[in-house]
């Protein structure tokens, strides 16, 4: 369900107010004290500033803002172990979160730990119930003319920010398909097998689709308040659910999505796979005031858009949940121009968040003066400046 604002409350804000890491990445220990203003980092490529802010993110579902696979984490030379382990602020008061992977009684153990205030979590998506991260990297610059999957994930990103409930119905919708796709292989699969498999595809599928229909809605009606310097993005969700959902009921559109599954088994087993679904949607991003599809901008308008919709959605999150989140920007300001660099300094601030930002030179900082935290980078130690 899409997270809802509290009726008559103060938006708060959710900060970082220890950050401690063992054997994770370049740092084999750190402890690092903050207070509530945005963190800057800066220093030479490869001293670890992006190392510090995918800690942060890992305080999150997923995999990280690399979404690095978890050999990748631990440092090298270490025990194959790592822990990030923070004190965060939020509207409800502290709240201790931290993850990791320890060793086991066969070795290092391969799934992530999750602890909030210092016990056992039972997924990840528990520290959602006191803390929301956003990120924007370089890798994600290539966004509009990647493959639809990497749009995909994106978005499945932002609906999970503000529905926690999304990842798992992707996983089961995943494994359903699998499920699927490997029976229609058997020479004669089973029927009323197949009907179950079909039936569960098509809830769990017209149930993301929604999601993120309701997420590109709110979306829409939220990123035109970034200012003049950002573009507005039209963003569009192209896919047979999402059409449906547009014209039917959510239970016509789950009816409708179960029908096609059903007459389709021979097309699908001929192509190995489900050639339907969303699975296979798209997000399109117009630039609204040029009405250019954004893979069809230059490369400073694609920056700029995406920037836009990251702002939009953390404006979001802090709407629906009366909490801003946590913001993480790599490399981000030094991708822009000095008046898109203000603009975006300027949108943090009225966000009024604790963002994050990592450059090389901390000049491009400079404009913030000490509404921001300003700290080294250098070989994994941190000072201040």
């Amino acid at each position: 369900m899409i997270a809802t604002a509290t009726p008559g409350g103060s938006r708060a804000r959710s900060w970082v107010r220890s950050l401690k890491l063992s054997n994770f990445r370049n740092y084999a220990s750190l402890a690092l004290a903050l207070d509530e203003r945005m963190v800057v980092l800066t220093g030479p490529n490869g001293a670890g500033k992006t190392n510090l802010i995918e800690a942060v993110s890992l305080l999150s579902p997923g995999r990280g803002l690399r979404r690095a696979s978890l050999e990748a984490l631990p440092r090298r030379g270490g025990d194959g172990t790592f822990a990030v382990a923070a004190e965060i602020e939020t509207r409800h008061g502290p709240v201790a979160l931290g993850t990791g992977i320890v060793n086991g009684p066969d070795g290092v153990e391969k799934t992530r730990r999750i602890r909030v205030d210092h016990e056992p979590a039972r997924s990840s998506e528990a520290l959602l119930d006191h803390l929301r991260v956003v990120w924007l990297t370089p890798d994600m610059h290539g966004l509009f003319r990647a493959a639809p999957s990497e749009r995909r994930r994106f978005l499945d990103r932002l609906v999970l920010a503000i529905d926690r409930s999304h990842a798992g119905r992707v996983s089961a919708f995943e494994r359903a398909l699998r499920s699927r796709n490997k029976l229609l292989e058997a020479p004669s699969p089973n029927g009323q097998w197949l009907s179950a498999l079909e039936t569960q595809i098509a809830e769990l599928g017209t149930a993301i689709a929604a999601a993120r229909r309701e997420c590109v809605r709110l979306l829409e009606g939220i990123s035109g308040a970034n200012g003049g310097e950002f573009p507005k993005a039209e963003l569009r969700l192209e896919g047979e659910v999402e059409a449906s959902l547009a014209t039917l009921s959510a239970t016509d559109a789950e009816d409708a999505y179960r029908a096609q599954l059903e007459a389709r088994r021979y097309a699908d087993k001929a192509a190995g796979r489900t050639l339907n679904g969303p699975h296979l949607s798209d997000l399109l991003v117009i630039h609204s005031g040029k009405g250019v599809p954004a893979a069809e901008c230059s490369t400073g308008e694609q920056k700029s858009l995406l920037v836009g919709i990251i702002l939009a959605h953390a404006r979001l999150i802090a709407e629906l949940s009366s909490e801003a989140p946590i913001v993480l920007l790599d490399e981000v300001p030094a991708h822009l121009d000095e008046k898109h660099r203000s603009a975006l300094f300027e949108a943090l601030i009225s966000l009024d968040c604790q963002a994050w930002m990592t450059g090389t030179d901390s000049l491009d900082f400079q404009e913030l003066g000490d509404r921001a935290q300003h700290l080294s980078v250098h070989s994994g130690t941190i000072s201040a400046q």
